[in-house]
């Protein structure tokens, strides 16, 4: 069996919890995340530091923005935040996390699955939609709160999805949102698809949907179409088929396009899904690595260009997340770091990182939270009312 490292008496705590409940395990597993990053990225506990109250580090902008960067099929502490994980993550670790608020205890009691568990995320409900079927969320989602109460146009409220399965994250079929009041969707897999006919030379950005493999949702909703390329984003169909030849990933390719999108429309809103991890599907302990690395590397790009952009810098928001983890290796209804099946402790209790103006860098937040927060919390900040979620604002972010 393997373990998470810890200190001698983090693992004498953890070998006292193995028979423990789900909850034990996963107040464990955020306090021996919360030690690493003391140790390793040298950020300090809240409560400790602020004596019980949690401290502003200045006044966010009046005109804020946010971003959201979730990632589907999450990556296990011993592969990241422990000690001989942190090789894979130097970006969260040296950069990202000291400038952030830290939640090391996020844990989802919803459905394992990456569309159901986004969807879930995006209206803060734990949606119970089938996960392999193309249909909208049933709750209002937060692009549809944020238009209809703020007055906002479409081009204020952007989605850069990974598969052709998310195609109707942009808004659900409640009746008092719906129809025309969500989120524009670009997948961008299938704008390539679309501008290249699956060529050969593409195959590598165009593998889809890892657990189901010859899963093929109908496209619907108000996707984003190849013919809208050159005129909302200036960019030329060949262009984009050229420039996609010089990538490595699907989520490279997702990064591209966001980062078009942040340069010619500057959302107020902008929410991207990232799954190259979710490749550990396929069993190869290799590649599972490899998407860890690069989604570190991208998520680091993206705050780069959070910071780069006129429209972005100084006044945004960055939220990271993942929609939930994967199996332990000591479950015997798991397959370890393949698979998120077994519903246990290490693959519901993920983490959350935000950062920006007005957000408290370098401190982490033990506490258990919810991912259904994000949408209230997302509420807060931007000033509409997510008056169906189920979660909470985060006080320490507000």
């Amino acid at each position: 069996m393997t373990f998470i490292l810890l200190p001698t008496t983090s693992r004498d705590r953890l070998a006292a919890d193995i028979a423990s409940t789900p909850q034990e395990r996963a107040r464990q597993l955020a306090f021996s995340r919360r030690e690493f990053l003391r140790t390793a990225a040298g950020v300090a506990l809240g409560r400790t530091l602020l004596g019980g109250h949690i401290a502003r580090a200045g006044t966010a902008p009046k005109k804020r923005k946010v971003v959201v960067i979730t990632f589907g099929g999450g990556a296990r502490d011993q592969e990241t935040f422990a000690p001989e994980g942190q090789e894979n993550i130097p970006h969260l670790m040296r950069e990202l996390i000291p400038q952030s608020s830290f939640f090391t205890q996020v844990v989802n009691r919803g459905i394992l699955g990456h569309y159901v568990a986004t969807a879930s995320l995006a209206t803060g409900v734990y949606e119970t939609i089938n996960n392999f079927s193309s249909l909208p969320p049933e709750h209002p989602t937060v692009f549809e709160y944020f238009r209809k109460d703020l007055k906002r146009p479409a081009s204020d409220a952007w989605v850069v999805a990974p598969s052709n399965g998310f195609n109707r994250i942009g808004e659900s079929n409640h009746r008092a949102y719906g129809s025309g009041l969500g989120a524009r969707v670009i997948l961008p897999k299938h704008l390539l698809t679309a501008a290249t006919s699956g060529g050969s030379d593409y195959e590598h950005l165009l593998r889809d949907n890892y657990e189901t493999p010859f899963y093929a949702p109908e496209l619907g909703g108000s996707e984003f179409a190849l013919q809208q390329l050159e005129t909302m984003l200036k960019l030329s169909v060949d262009d984009f088929k050229a420039h996609a030849l010089t990538l490595s990933s699907p989520d490279e390719l997702s990064v591209y396009i966001a980062r078009r999108l942040m340069r010619q429309f500057a959302p107020s809103l902008l929410w991207i899904t990232l799954h190259d991890i979710d490749i550990a599907h396929a069993g190869a302990y290799s590649l599972y690595i490899e998407g860890i690395r690069r989604t570190d590397r991208l998520c680091a790009d993206l705050w780069k260009a959070v910071q780069s952009e006129p429209e972005y810098a100084g006044k945004t928001t960055l939220f990271i997340l993942p929609d939930f983890g994967r199996d332990s290796d000591d479950d015997s209804g798991g397959n370890g770091f393949q698979h998120h099946r077994t519903g246990d402790a290490l693959s519901r209790t993920t983490w959350m990182m935000a950062l920006g103006p007005g957000i408290r860098e370098g401190v982490v937040f033990d506490r258990p939270m919810e991912p259904t927060d994000l949408v209230p919390t997302l509420g807060s900040m931007l000033g509409f009312s997510p008056s169906l979620a189920q979660g909470k604002p985060i006080p320490e972010l507000l």
